[in-house]
């Protein structure tokens, strides 16, 4: 049996991918903040599906948590075959509203986190000649639309990027961009989502079903849902300047309130 490790695992997408990958037969590192809930969800897990699922309570916004993942990445006894790079959050607020130092956190987990467990996870795959990453960026990341969206193109190119150079390798690479997703995210950043069209929203087993299938063609960008992929290709076709006005207030109506 092969292992996952998933980060920000016990909601929401995260939470998806790890029903999904134990039902698959995958044995799973679960890391999360919440040690609680890690060992409530380890638990159902073993005992839905008969898999081992491993605890790792972890910060990812600090130096200890993120090496102590590093670490279990790390680990030739026990290693891992795919990482999912799934933990984030959203900060309420637009530039300037937002304290420096949440901005900053945001980076810390949204690239800096996953630049070092990206390393971690593919040096040891390298050496086996097999493994996979899924990164968990946003269609937020092909709009001009704050520290969010740039910290998630920021995932896509650097993803991307990776993918080439370790071409060859054994090892797949992949950027999940999904759109609205009915999880904890927006309640935890305290933005409303009474604005947001029905039709925005993806269910989060069916798109981490589209995005293992796209990670099994060898696709390095996963857009997992026909809706979110015809509104991607319409935003290549406007203009950047157009596009940013066009961001900031679809972004009023539909985004945080």
């Amino acid at each position: 049996m092969t292992t996952a490790l998933i980060t920000g695992s016990t909601a929401g997408i995260g939470a998806a991918f790890a029903r999904r990958l134990a039902a698959d037969g995958h044995n799973l590192v679960l890391v999360a903040r919440d040690a609680e809930r890690l060992r409530l969800q380890a638990a159902e897990l073993h005992d839905r599906h008969n898999i081992e699922a491993e605890v790792l309570a972890a910060d990812l916004s600090e130096e200890a948590g993120v090496a102590a993942v590093e670490a279990r990445l790390s680990d030739t006894r026990h290693p891992v075959e795919l990482l999912v790079n799934n933990a984030g959050f959203g900060n309420k607020g637009a530039f300037l509203d937002v304290p420096l130092a949440d901005e900053l956190t945001m980076l810390k987990v949204h690239c800096e986190a996953v630049l070092r467990l990206t390393a971690a996870a593919t040096a040891r795959m390298r050496k086996r000649g097999r493994g996979a990453v899924v990164n968990v960026a946003s269609v937020a990341a092909f709009v001009p639309r704050g520290t969010y969206g740039a910290s998630k193109a920021w995932v896509v190119q650097f993803t991307q990027g990776a993918a080439r150079d370790l071409a060859g390798s054994g090892i797949r690479l992949m950027a999940l961009c999904p759109g609205f997703v009915r999880t904890e995210f927006h309640e935890r950043a305290g933005m409303g989502t009474d604005n947001i069209p029905s039709w925005m929203w993806l269910d989060a087993d069916k798109l981490v079903a589209a995005a293992m299938g796209d990670l099994a063609r060898g696709r390095t960008v996963s857009i997992p849902d026909p809706r979110y992929k015809t509104l991607m290709g319409l935003v290549k076709l406007v203009p950047r300047s157009v596009l940013s006005g066009l961001s900031s207030r679809t972004g009023r109506r539909y985004g945080p309130n």
